[in-house]
């Protein structure tokens, strides 16, 4: 990767990447505890879940200062860090980890049209969010991913995500979507139908709101 051309393009497509990365270390990890088979068609081993969490762990260290250098075209070591976290250790992460929740709901929020002007790894932040409310995810590791999600400007609302009136239907529809036998949803250790799915993303607005 030429960091140059990374940091001379605009920090929201690096933001992007982080949320993508974001995922990572979740997905690989309810599909580590739910048994579930690999992208790469096998278990998950332990370099696996090594390389995810690194991943977060680089994006929470990183990613902010990443965030402002690349706002100034400046190339710095968080901005090296990020590139290897968003390329390299989410790559092998969920090619070898799995991918779960996030994902899925990322793909149902794909039927949605007031989000079609979001990147991928935009919609995908608001998925890890909502993974981490059906996963009942502790308040401490909420107030982490959150804290991260607007220090870098990822959406954590329905309102960022462009949705300024929710509409149940099509929510309904995008999560009706992303609990499909298809998709990757059954990966997650907990029960999912299309209204938990549902509840999760209401759940996971209000949180994002009530940290606003």
């Amino acid at each position: 990767v030429d960091s140059q051309v990374v940091a001379n393009a605009p920090a929201r497509l690096l933001v992007s990447g982080m949320g993508d990365a974001l995922a990572t270390y979740f997905e690989a990890k309810a599909c580590q505890d739910s048994n579930a088979t690999s992208c790469a068609g096998g278990t998950i081993t332990t370099a696996a879940i090594t390389l995810a969490r690194a991943c977060y762990d680089t994006l929470i260290e990183e990613g902010l200062k990443a965030k402002l250098a690349v706002e100034n075209n400046a190339v710095t070591d968080a901005v090296e860090k990020i590139i290897e976290a968003n390329t390299l250790l989410s790559g092998m992460g969920f090619e070898s980890g799995g991918l779960a929740g996030a994902h899925a709901i990322h793909n149902g929020l794909t039927a949605i049209k007031e989000c079609h002007h979001l990147y991928h790894g935009e919609k995908v932040a608001f998925g890890t969010l909502t993974q981490l409310v059906l996963e009942n995810a502790d308040e401490d590791l909420l107030d982490e991913v959150l804290g991260f999600c607007n220090d870098v400007g990822l959406p954590t609302t329905f309102a960022e995500l462009g949705i300024e009136k929710v509409d149940k239907a099509a929510l309904m529809e995008a999560a009706t979507l992303a609990a499909a036998p298809t998709d990757t949803c059954g990966n997650e250790p907990v029960e999912i139908t299309p209204q938990k799915v549902y509840d999760a993303m209401i759940a996971a607005d209000a949180i994002g709101r009530y940290y606003k």
